[in-house]
């Protein structure tokens, strides 16, 4: 596969290292399954010339990932994925993310903006990790019950 697979957006507002937003958008890309083992990345390159950063930081995220176990470069021919990250659930056309997709669609509607959405969806993770925190048990019969 060819490395249109993924386009990187860099927010230069977000006072996070472009680096990182690499990082955290191939992340991303191999959670939904965009991304799958042996999908090429785009080259530093390809990805300078669409988000105009410098190529030290393409190429220091790519390194990061790569000290991760989640690509491999292969000299002359590109950096390939060489793990998946993701999971049932989170492919395109599940149940569950048609459900976030609906849930997504209604907060927006309702005048929410990204931010707010993420910051819901941060405080519920928050809640929920919070309450099996305390009953570790529960959790475990919680996900045999699944």
């Amino acid at each position: 596969m060819e490395g249109d697979v993924v386009e990187y957006r860099i927010d230069r507002q977000s006072g996070i290292p472009a680096y990182v937003q690499i990082v955290r958008q191939t992340e991303q890309a191999l959670r939904m399954g965009v991304l799958r083992v042996g999908d090429k990345l785009p080259t530093a390159k390809e990805v300078v010339a669409a988000t105009a950063i410098n190529p030290n930081t393409v190429f220091r995220a790519y390194r990061d990932m790569e000290q991760a176990g989640l690509v491999r470069s292969r000299r002359g021919l590109g950096t390939f994925v060489t793990r998946s990250l993701a999971r049932p659930g989170a492919e395109d056309d599940s149940p569950l993310r048609a459900d976030v997709a609906r849930w997504v669609a209604r907060a927006l509607a309702a005048g929410l903006e990204r931010d707010d959405v993420l910051a819901l969806v941060t405080a519920a993770l928050d809640e929920h990790d919070e309450r099996h925190e305390h009953d570790p048990g529960d959790r475990g019969r919680k996900q045999e019950d699944a």
